[in-house]
């Protein structure tokens, strides 16, 4: 029977239709898929510690209930640690309001001095402004309300979706290779087993990478004088974690504290010079080889990766946009058709011979074992 191939079109509206619908379910599904997503990186993160415990003769479910224990003893030391630093800069917040009243009066002074709006038409403006923000407070209130909830239930769903994921681990892997036991078994189990490493090594990267750039925040802030440096340099690490758009607003708070406790404009301007150069090493030292070593996407899918997961998740889609873009690409690149996806994901650029000598063919695709004379 001759085997029939869809035209062109009918493939690509196939294509077309079935994005829709893994994006609606993404989006209709995201109270679910959210936690579990992290508690699947979390339990991949963690599984080096639970063999190590198994390896001691612990039993299985007190090793899971230690390995959980642990992270939770973590996460809660920072938070803690977060908490007591925020504590003191709450005991500032009358002299900042102050402080920043004042430098709103004096750019109400510097607009009409330079563009002659009078400070009446500025308490208009913002007269309007500020009822239309009480106009939609409803709206504003019901919406932290459900980050609020969200985010309680993402801080309880975790630990237990953790727990599970461990205690289910060698289920999961046994039913995965049974799904595709038609298709080369070993070929599944190596994918598998790359994924893990991938993960492991980038969520242990970013982990250093954050605590890094948290002593080097800490350490410029206090050269310079700024207050509260440690809780800023702590929060511009973690807010760092998320990828390109996280960085710009950990700039801006200790520029912004630095407007409000200094006289001179030198020391916002210090900040922000330290921090970009902090950045500087960040992108080019820090995240080459300590993150992006094992997860090597190109920077064009990465920010449409991000921009696309916050759209869908918030900013847990920002974070997470990156490993499992790092998990598609190692799919693709194990599977033959879906490996130009692959290759259109990774950082990896053909060079013009082998584009012209690809171009020549009918298949549109040649191996060169060197590239052709000019």
């Amino acid at each position: 029977m001759p085997k029939t191939t869809l035209p062109f079109f009918a493939r690509v509206t196939i294509t077309l239709l079935g994005l829709i619908l893994l994006t609606v379910i993404l989006w209709y599904s995201r109270e679910i898929l959210v936690p579990l997503a992290f508690a699947a990186l979390l339990a991949t993160l963690l599984n080096p510690v639970l063999n190590a415990l198994e390896r001691m003769k612990i039993p299985r479910l007190l090793a899971i209930s230690l390995t959980v224990l642990l992270a939770i003893l973590i996460v809660f030391g920072l938070a803690y640690f977060i908490a007591v630093q925020f504590s003191q800069f709450s005991e500032a917040l009358p002299q900042f309001k102050a402080k920043l009243l004042s430098l709103v009066a004096d750019f109400q002074a510097w607009l009409e001095s330079r563009f002659r709006i009078s400070t009446a038409k500025q308490v208009a403006y913002l007269r309007q402004g500020t009822s239309n923000l009480l106009q939609n407070s409803g709206a504003l209130l019901s919406t932290t309300f459900g980050l609020v909830t969200g985010l309680v239930v993402l801080i309880t769903l975790i630990p237990v979706y953790v727990f599970l994921l461990l205690l289910y681990r060698n289920l999961l892997v046994y039913f995965i290779l049974q799904v595709f036991s038609n298709y080369n078994t070993h070929k599944v189990s190596t994918i598998l087993d790359e994924i893990k490493k991938v993960i492991q090594s980038y969520i242990f990267g970013l982990l250093i990478e954050a605590a890094i750039v948290a002593a080097l925040n800490s350490i410029a802030l206090l050269l310079l004088g700024i207050d509260y440096a440690i809780l800023l340099g702590v929060l511009g690490a973690v807010l760092n974690m998320i990828p390109y758009l996280g960085g710009l607003v950990a700039i801006a708070l200790p520029v912004l504290i630095a407007m409000a406790t200094k006289e001179s404009l030198f020391y916002p301007l210090a900040v922000i010079g330290a921090y970009m150069f902090i950045q500087f090493i960040d992108n080019n030292i820090l995240v080459p080889k300590v993150v992006a070593s094992k997860v090597r996407i190109n920077a064009l899918i990465s920010i449409l990766a991000v921009l696309v997961g916050g759209a869908l998740w918030g900013i847990a889609g920002m974070f997470l946009s990156i490993p499992l873009v790092a998990i598609l690409k190692i799919i693709f690149d194990r599977i033959a058709p879906l490996k130009p996806w692959g290759m259109l994901l990774g950082d990896d650029i053909p060079d013009a011979a082998l584009l012209h000598a690809s171009s020549q063919t009918d298949s549109g695709i040649i191996i060169l074992d060197k590239a052709p004379e000019e």
